[in-house]
């Protein structure tokens, strides 16, 4: 039996076949119906906030600097990047600092929170608040509640001798010196470019060494 020749490709029949297809396949978007949200029901949690212990319902999609801020009120605690960069979120969780924009509240069940409204008052400062404000730490302002809660957990960090990346000797006592408080706030930018005053702020509070 003779064999069927084989018609040739070419690159209209290609273009037309595939627009062919695609009408088929595709549905319209107005035949689709509205998109429904997903429904994530609520659970419960609880934190230690500045020394309270509150109980709340959240998605559990709830950042902790959501929670922070929407549910609670503390909007002390900036939102600049939203992905972890700026540093302006930073609050101590069980005294370490983190990026609150990071991390979900449901994460933190029962932990202790430490926003920069647990740190001091207008009428009773912590002591890096009242540096901040003698050395002039700040500018705009906006980075500087996470600067201030930042630079309290370095010097705790320091102290506790937990080394960094620009820690040369990790068996001699941890020193507060401007290279080891430089590399761990690095993390917390200032667009303001206040950072000579804000290592002083450090300094006084620290004591530390050039």
């Amino acid at each position: 039996m003779p064999s069927i020749p084989t018609p040739p490709i070419t690159r209209r029949g290609v273009l037309v076949a595939g627009a062919a297809s695609a009408a088929v396949t595709t549905v319209p978007a107005a035949a689709q119906g509205p998109a429904k949200a997903a429904k994530i029901a609520p659970v419960p949690v609880k934190l230690v906030v500045n020394g309270k212990e509150v109980e709340l319902e959240l998605d559990t999609r709830t950042t902790l600097l959501d929670t922070l801020r929407e549910h609670l009120k503390l909007t002390g605690t900036k939102k600049g990047c939203d992905h972890g960069q700026c540093g302006a979120c930073t609050v101590m969780v069980n005294g370490t600092r983190v990026n609150s924009c990071l991390t979900l509240a449901v994460m933190h069940q029962g932990d202790e929170v430490a926003t920069i409204e647990g740190l001091g008052t207008a009428d009773d400062m912590h002591p890096m608040q009242e540096a901040f404000v003698k050395h002039d730490g700040y500018q705009c302002g906006y980075c500087t509640p996470g600067q201030i809660c930042s630079a309290v957990a370095v010097l705790k960090e320091i102290e506790a001798g937990v080394p960094s990346h620009v820690t040369g000797d990790l068996t001699a006592p941890m020193a507060m010196t401007r290279a080891e408080m430089t590399e761990r706030m690095s993390g917390n930018i200032c667009r303001c470019g206040a950072y000579s005053n804000i290592f002083d702020a450090m300094s006084e509070v620290g004591g530390a060494k050039a």
